[in-house]
């Protein structure tokens, strides 16, 4: 037979337990422990139960597909193949696929991404989308042969008829979650203005396509508001949180969905009285307010307002006549003393005194100092009644310090 390296014998059972059938993909159920999660986004753990162990391997790829996050101590549900390890001889489950097992370690799921959705703001109220009061046309995600259905399309038909799109969606089991994802981006192509997303009741593994983080992505995304109504009223999914409304069940989400029909007509009708009994007493308060202009223009009565106004336009008149002709008199006063004033320092009034205006011929400047002219220069003295021509023959300067040097 030869003699076999080690890495020639390793790569020989490796190639032993991968060529066999049986152990190419099969599930693996065990609790988790010695659970690494490398830098490298790899996770190295030991599946394990009461009488033996065995290691795993999930690469990252495989990792990021997975719908909740691995912990110690936590009872899976492993899909993988059987495979070796040649470096160290080890052989080993390489995992493809990780589940849940069991009640318990679903609801871990559940809460981990519940919280994680939380912290990124997927529940927040003011994400809500307001449901339309009148909707004229409702989509519906749910399975066209489920219980669900019916009861939505019995209350609609008692409450308030509309039209009613469904989009059939698998509601159980597996790629139950990628068919309501399509489903509901589907509706959001068409004029529908509220969409149903449920089913009926089950257990945690019945509702967990509603607990998929892709289904609570879609319903965030979703530009038309939703109601989720899945399962029964203590029946909490993760969609419950995300939708704008969340309903106890189906048939409580066809309720919030549209209004009561004979409530509507009863409102109407309300308004309807209201607004008669408006219009009565606005017609009536209008007829006596009409009555009361009337009384106040019957011709008698319009006579004597007439008359009243005349006679006081004659007193209004008389008082702006009176207070005018004072206003007129007082500044006539003032005028009269300002041209006093004026007059007193006129040239025309020294003229008048028998002074006379030197000016010169050529400029007519007035000339006020000898200086100011030369011989020969023609003159025109301005006197009350008209100009005399003259001309300088000479001129004479007036000695003022003469008796100042005496004295």
């Amino acid at each position: 037979m030869g003699i076999y390296t080690v890495s020639q014998l390793n790569e020989y059972i490796k190639q032993v337990l991968t060529q066999d059938p049986q152990l190419g993909q099969l599930w693996v159920r065990g609790e988790i422990s010695n659970l690494t999660k490398h830098s490298s986004g790899h996770y190295y753990f030991t599946l394990k139960d009461k009488g033996a162990q065995i290691s795993c391997v999930s690469f990252r790829m495989t990792n990021r597909t997975l719908k909740f996050e691995p912990e110690a101590s936590m009872k899976v549900l492993v899909f993988g193949t059987v495979d070796v390890y040649t470096v160290r001889g080890q052989y080993q489950l390489r995992v493809l696929d990780m589940r849940p097992d069991g009640i318990g370690e679903l609801y871990k799921a559940y809460e981990q991404l519940r919280n994680r959705l939380q912290d990124e703001g997927l529940f927040d109220v003011s994400h809500k989308k307001k449901i339309p009061r009148f909707p004229g046309k409702v989509g519906v995600v749910t399975s066209p042969t489920g219980a669900a259905i019916h009861d939505i399309l019995h209350v609609l038909k008692r409450r308030f008829p509309v039209d009613v799109l469904l989009s059939p969606a698998i509601v159980q089991g597996e790629n139950s979650a990628q068919s309501i994802v399509r489903s509901i981006e589907y509706l959001n192509k068409t004029d529908v203005d509220v969409i149903i997303v449920g089913r009926g009741g089950g257990s945690l593994e019945d509702l967990w396509s509603f607990n998929e983080e892709t289904v609570a992505r879609v319903i965030f995304d979703s530009g038309v508001p939703i109601i989720s109504a899945v399962g029964h009223e203590t029946d909490y999914t993760i969609a419950d949180f995300v939708a704008d409304v969340r309903a106890p069940t189906p048939s409580a989400a066809a309720e919030i969905a549209v209004p009561e029909k004979s409530e509507l007509k009863k409102h109407v009708l309300s308004l309807s009285s209201r607004m008669e009994q408006a219009a009565i007493h606005f017609i009536s308060d209008k007829y006596h307010h009409l009555e009361y202009l009337y009384s106040r223009i019957e011709p008698e009565r319009f006579a004597e307002i007439l008359r009243r106004d005349m006679q006081r336009v004659d007193e209004l008149s008389s008082r702006m006549e009176f207070g005018l002709r004072k206003i007129i008199e007082s500044k006539a006063s003032s005028l009269s003393g300002l041209a006093g004033r004026l007059n007193a320092i006129s040239p025309l009034n020294t003229l008048e005194r028998g002074y006379s205006i030197a000016l010169r011929s050529r400029d007519h400047s007035i000339v006020r100092h000898i200086g100011d002219v030369g011989p020969d220069e023609c003159l025109d003295l301005r006197v009350i009644d008209g100009t005399v021509e003259c001309k300088v023959t000479g001129v004479k300067p007036e000695n003022r310090n003469i008796g100042e040097k005496r004295s």
